[in-house]
């Protein structure tokens, strides 16, 4: 046995990066006083591509899922680099157009934000919009204008590529959704009895019960711990009261439908924001959209909703694709995706 200092080791334990990766850390105006009362300080990874580092360039910002922390892109599955190699390995490529690639942390104690401003949650589209595109700008050299930025995620990430270009056109110019959250009628009302059995069975009906008794042990360690934090966490983002009360779209003894809560929820679904925000779409440098084909939360079907909806404000010049395959497991789309945003905010079509 050696621990030489000349011994090293290589993949897939550590793969060199050709780029560089820069991690910063920055306390955030928009999350201050967060109702939460999670911190403002965040961390920030900017990726530049090889030979960069004076030249400026276009910025893909990179979004997570539900629950996702920023540091988490490090995590490898068996056999696969992990999102930060597989990009350095995109960007290695001379044929691709180079980007800088900005990872935000939108994390919350609820297990995520869904990229909003919310009475519930905390100003994290604020944050995305302001704070991080404002630090990056003002830190690196960037072509800082909405037809040289993009935005893609994957799942509750790729809800909120979806729906941020919407909201700020002036900010992000093209996006590229994986799995996004959308057509909430099916990738959500579905959990509702889950939710309903698992609180009366458990707790006696009660969210407040669930989160005393989950803060005092390991998360994830009962049945239902999961779809009961995702429901809260989505209603807290769409439909928060002005004074942060939590307002669920059903009965919770019953599973009955809360007509007007559930419409405040739906009026945040991506399918039905599309005619609202035509304008903005239509100014959108690059669209990307794509799903399994067995998405375990059938996004593919609200990816399919979307392209639809697109398609009927004239939008159509779209990336489009439902690939074999599930919810998980598919962080190789991230450079497909990285790739066609580079070229479509390079200019490069």
């Amino acid at each position: 046995m050696s621990d030489a200092p000349a011994t090293k080791v290589g993949p897939p334990w550590h793969r060199p990066l050709r780029g560089r990766l820069d991690e910063h850390v920055i306390d955030s105006v928009a999350l201050r006083g967060n109702p939460l009362g999670d911190p403002s300080a965040r961390p920030l990874m900017v990726y530049s591509p090889p030979g960069t580092d004076r030249t400026a360039l276009p910025v893909v910002y990179l979004i997570q899922g539900f629950t996702g922390q920023v540091d988490m892109w490090r995590n490898r599955a068996a056999f696969q680099p992990n999102a930060i190699e597989l990009i350095d390995e995109l960007f290695a490529d001379p044929a691709v157009p180079p980007c800088r690639v900005a990872m935000v942390d939108c994390w919350t104690s609820l297990g995520g934000s869904q990229y909003l401003d919310s009475p519930g949650t905390g100003r994290y589209h604020s944050y995305l919009c302001e704070d991080v595109v404002g630090f990056v700008d003002a830190r690196y050299p960037t072509l800082a204008h909405r037809d040289h930025r993009a935005i893609t995620g994957k799942s509750s990430g790729g809800y909120g590529a979806m729906i941020t270009p919407m909201l700020r056109p002036d900010v992000f110019g093209a996006l590229a959704t994986h799995a996004g959250d959308a057509l909430f009628e099916l990738c959500y009302w579905r959990d509702v009895p889950e939710v309903v059995r698992v609180l009366r069975d458990s707790y006696d009906g009660s969210y407040q019960r669930f989160f005393a008794d989950v803060r005092n042990r390991p998360a994830r360690s009962r049945p239902g711990d999961g779809v009961l934090r995702n429901m809260w966490a989505m209603a807290a983002a769409y439909s928060a009261d002005p004074d942060g009360t939590v307002r669920l779209p059903f009965d919770t003894s019953t599973g009955q439908m809360i007509a007007d809560v559930w419409q405040r929820w739906l009026a945040w679904d991506p399918v039905r924001m599309v005619p609202a925000h035509a304008d903005a779409l239509r100014t959108m440098r690059g669209i990307y959209i794509d799903a399994g084909s067995h998405d375990d939360f059938f996004l593919d079907l609200g990816a399919t909703a979307f392209r639809d909806a697109l398609a009927g404000i004239g939008v159509t010049d779209v990336r489009f694709e439902v690939f074999d395959g599930t919810h998980g497991g598919i962080g190789y789309r991230y450079p497909v995706a990285i790739r066609y945003l580079a070229e479509r905010i390079a200019g490069v079509l």
